[in-house]
C-alpha cells in the first residue's frame, strides 16, 4: 500500500472542517486516510497525488487503474446527494460517475487545471448556459434531492439571524428584499439544479469540451442556478466602467440565453449576494461583505 504521506489532507480542507467545530467533522477528517486506502485497494487503483489546494468539503485523489492505466479521480466527502445527481445526468453535461461506496465517488478524470474561468467572459458565459440546458432535467415525485424551498427556508433563517451583526446595521433594506425573494421557491417546478453552478465548477474534459463537477443538487426554480453565474468574476465586474449597468445587463443576457424571466434571476442573485455578504461579516471578512452588498445594491 502507498505510504501514509500520500494521503496528507490539504490544509484548506482541514481548516474548513475544524472551523465547523463538530465531532462528526473531526471524526470524518481522522478517518479520511484509511478510507482512501480502502477504496484504492478495493477498486484496484494506483494513487498519483492529492489534488491541492482542493475543496473545502472533500478530498480528491488522482489515480489510475492498475489493470489498464485508465486515469480516474477518487473523491471522498461526507454524505450528500451528489452521487444521486450524477446518476441522473449519467455523464450528460456532468462528470461521469464510475462507482461509489462508503461515501467515496470514483469519477472520470477531467482537466482540473483548465476551468471554464480560463475562457474570456463572453465565451465562458455562452458555454455555461449551454451546459445548464443539458443539466436541467425534470425529476419525478419521490426523488432523493433536497428542494429549493427547503434550502430557501434555511437561507431565510440564516439571514434573519445574521442581520443583527453590527457590521450589517446599514444593510436592512437589502436584507428585507432578500428575504422576500425566498418566496420564489414556492413556484419553480421540479427541475434538477446543479445548486452551486459557477465557472470554477466546470472543467475541460476529453469526451466533451466542458463538464460540470461538484454539484450541490436541489430541485426547483432554474433561475436559482443562474445566480451563481451572475455573481461569478464579481471583482472584475466591480472594476469595470459603469458596473451598475453592467450588472443589470449581465442578468438580462443570462436570462435571455436560457429563456427565463430576468426578474427571477435578479431576485435569486440579490438573495445569494446578501447571504454571502452576511456570511462574510460573520467571518470577519469586511471586504468581501461590502463588495457583495454593493453588487446587491446595483441590482
Amino acid at each position: 500500500m502507498a505510504q501514509p504521506a500520500q494521503f496528507d489532507i490539504p490544509p484548506r480542507l482541514v481548516e474548513s472542517v475544524r472551523a465547523e467545530g463538530t465531532p462528526a467533522g473531526r471524526s470524518w477528517l481522522a478517518e479520511l486516510p484509511g478510507l482512501a486506502a480502502r477504496r484504492l485497494a478495493d477498486w484496484g487503483l494506483v494513487p498519483e497525488r492529492v489534488v491541492e489546494p482542493g475543496g473545502r468539503s472533500s478530498l480528491v485523489l488522482h489515480a489510475h487503474r492498475a489493470d489498464d492505466l485508465a486515469p480516474v479521480a477518487l473523491k471522498l466527502s461526507r454524505p450528500s446527494a451528489e452521487a444521486a445527481a450524477l446518476r441522473v445526468w449519467a455523464g450528460r453535461g456532468a462528470v461521469l460517475l464510475l462507482d461509489e461506496a462508503d461515501g467515496a465517488l470514483l469519477l472520470e478524470r477531467l482537466h482540473g487545471q483548465i476551468p471554464l474561468r480560463s475562457l474570456a467572459e463572453p465565451k465562458a458565459m455562452l458555454e455555461a448556459t449551454s451546459l445548464l440546458r443539458r443539466l436541467w432535467v425534470e425529476v419525478p415525485a419521490g426523488h432523493p434531492f433536497p428542494t429549493l424551498a427547503e434550502h430557501a427556508g434555511r437561507l431565510a433563517e440564516r439571514l434573519a439571524e445574521r442581520r443583527s451583526l453590527p457590521p450589517a446595521a446599514d444593510a436592512g433594506p437589502l436584507v428585507d428584499e432578500a428575504l422576500e425573494a425566498t418566496a420564489l421557491a414556492a413556484d419553480g417546478g421540479g427541475w434538477l439544479l446543479h445548486g452551486e453552478f459557477q465557472h470554477g465548477r466546470v472543467l475541460a474534459a476529453d469526451r466533451s469540451p466542458w463538464l460540470a463537477v461538484a454539484p450541490r443538487p436541489l430541485v426547483g426554480d432554474r433561475a436559482y442556478d443562474l445566480a451563481g453565474l451572475v455573481l461569478d468574476r464579481l471583482d472584475t465586474l466591480a472594476a469595470a466602467p459603469g458596473p451598475r449597468g453592467e450588472a443589470r445587463r449581465r442578468v438580462s443576457r443570462l436570462a435571455e440565453a436560457v429563456e427565463l424571466p430576468a426578474d427571477r434571476v435578479r431576485a435569486w442573485t440579490l438573495l445569494r449576494a446578501v447571504d454571502t455578504a452576511l456570511a462574510a461579516f460573520a467571518a470577519g471578512d469586511a471586504a468581501t461583505a461590502e463588495l457583495h452588498l454593493e453588487f446587491a445594491a446595483w441590482l
